[in-house]
Order: structure tokens, then C-alpha cells, then sequence
């Protein structure tokens, strides 16, 4: 299983979310607390938007350990940017370590990770890849299950893309795709007969909005772990430079596989549960229904 963290706030450079953290993600690469296995070594990435620069973000991709590579360390010092998506890799046996491979994917405007694995994964495959539109399979350059669960995500996307760029609630629309994926990964793993359990927590965001979910069909199994913190954990360019506009002004929100520090303000995403992400806004969970709608959760 791999680690995962997003942030959404004030621009922060992404040393201070990445390395100084106590626990952070290059942290988890080589001690995870919250798995059996602490390496997360087969690769790593890093997504950041700069939302003066492009409307689309750019990616950041390497299949050495993150524990120990130079240029990450050096990026992270300077870049500093409003939404960072960030994952470290524990390759599924017998998937390809390989660039391609890397978390997150880049479609467009949107960001997605994964952490977890479709079970039965060789056995939906094929139907999977037939059941896209040309543009949705056209996303798909590698051969890891997430990447073509993104192709999924971006095919609801595609279906909807008119009600959703009118959308009063982004971030809300953008948590439905994620339970609209699942519903499509569920049918075709019973299509096939696949007994396997699923662990899908899923992370996906657009630069302003985000979702990002905890879900597992195992009964016996409360899935991987995942985490949500709002609050302004370390110093933010705005604090460093000179305050610049009200996006800079916003609370910070995370979410991620392991709590990065050992403060009390981290909260548990329940199983079967996203949590829906808006600059400005408090977070908010909406449960995971087995028709494929959500259902607000309490707070």
C-alpha cells in the first residue's frame, strides 16, 4: 500500500509539507507507522498548481526512493504553491516500477492518486479499457490499476462535463465522480466474479476544489487509514513574503494517509466516507452509498 497527502490553502512551499513535518510523507517513505510494511520506495511524485502561471498543474516524477532524492530536496525549498497533491509508492507485487507508473496522473486541470488496489485487477482490465471513451482511454500511458481507475474518473467527468463546470458545489461534484468510479469498479469486479476485496482511497482535485475518499468493500477490514487536519500547520509564503491576496488569507486543510504531526487536530476519515475540500470552506464528509450517490455524514 502506498502514503498519500493532499493540502489545499495558502500557498506553502512544499519542504514545509513534504520534509518538515515530523511524520511527513518523505518520512513515510521509509518509516510508515500505519502499515505493515514501513517502505514506500518504488517512486514517488508530486503535483503542484500555480494558478498565476497555469490553469493546469504541473508534475514532479521519479522511481527513486524519496527518502533519499537530492532533487526533490532542492525543489521543495523553492516551489511554493496552493494545492500540492503528494504520493510515495509501495509497488502491488508484479507491477512495473517504472515512471509511468508514478502517482499522481495528470488529466487537464485535475490531479489523482491512489492508495490501495482493485482486487482482481488482471481480470477487469480488458472490459475496463473497453468501457471507456476514446479521450478517457487516451489518459491511460502506464499499467497500474490506478491509472486506469483515473480513466474511469475522467469518462464520469466526460459524461457530465456540462452539469459539472455549472456546478454551484465543485467540490461536492467532484466527490460524486469519485463514488461514481467506485460504483463502475464494483460492477465490473462482479461481472467478472472477483472475490477479492477492494482498498480504494482515492485522492483527486481541480487546484481549487478537492475530494478524496476511504472505502473498502473487505468486511473484515476498516481499509488504509486517512486523515483530515484544517488548520495552518507551518508558515506560509504569505507569512514569509507579505500577505498578497485573500486565497492567501484562507485555513489550510490536509488530508493524508498518516497524520504528519502528533497534534490533536487531525480527525479520522471514516470507512466508506470522502470528504469534499473548498478553498475557504470547512471540510465536509459525505458517507459512500452502495447505489453510488452521496449521503451527508455528520460532522
Amino acid at each position: 500500500m502506498c502514503r498519500f497527502t493532499l493540502y489545499l490553502g495558502p500557498s506553502i512551499r512544499l519542504s514545509k509539507l513534504l520534509i518538515e513535518p515530523k511524520h511527513s510523507l518523505i518520512r513515510q517513505s521509509s518509516h510508515a507507522s500505519e502499515r505493515a510494511e514501513p517502505l514506500n520506495g518504488d517512486g514517488f511524485g508530486v503535483g503542484w498548481y500555480a494558478p498565476r502561471m497555469s490553469r493546469e498543474p504541473a508534475v514532479f516524477h521519479s522511481v527513486t526512493p524519496a527518502w533519499n532524492n537530492r532533487n526533490l530536496t532542492h525543489l521543495a525549498r523553492v516551489i511554493a504553491s496552493p494545492c500540492v497533491l503528494a504520493h510515495v509508492r509501495a509497488a502491488t507485487p508484479g507491477s512495473v516500477v517504472d515512471m509511468s507508473n508514478c502517482h499522481p496522473f495528470l488529466h487537464g486541470r485535475h490531479l489523482f492518486m491512489h492508495n490501495g488496489y482493485i482486487g482482481g485487477f488482471a481480470r477487469i482490465r480488458r472490459p475496463l479499457l473497453a468501457s471507456l471513451s476514446d479521450e478517457a482511454f487516451a489518459v491511460i500511458r502506464g499499467s497500474t490499476d490506478t491509472e486506469h481507475i483515473f480513466g474511469l474518473f475522467i469518462d464520469e467527468w466526460l459524461k457530465r462535463a456540462d452539469r459539472f463546470e455549472k456546478s454551484e458545489d465543485p467540490a461536492r461534484t467532484l466527490a460524486q465522480g469519485l463514488s461514481n468510479t467506485i460504483s463502475r469498479v464494483l460492477a465490473l469486479t462482479r461481472t467478472a466474479g472477483v472475490t477479492e476485496p477492494n482498498y480504494l482511497n482515492f485522492a483527486v482535485s481541480d487546484g481549487t476544489h478537492a475530494a478524496v475518499c476511504r472505502f473498502t468493500d473487505d468486511p473484515n477490514s476498516e481499509g488504509d487509514t486517512l486523515y483530515h487536519l484544517r488548520g495552518n500547520l507551518y508558515q506560509t509564503t504569505a507569512v514569509e513574503f507579505g500577505d498578497r491576496s485573500q486565497e492567501e488569507r484562507d485555513t489550510a486543510m490536509i488530508v493524508s494517509s498518516e497524520r504528519l504531526t502528533h497534534g490533536s487536530g487531525w480527525h479520522i476519515v471514516p470507512r466508506n466516507h470522502v470528504v469534499a475540500l473548498a478553498r475557504g470552506s470547512t471540510p465536509r464528509l459525505f458517507a459512500l452509498a452502495p447505489g453510488g450517490e452521496l449521503a451527508s455524514a455528520p460532522q
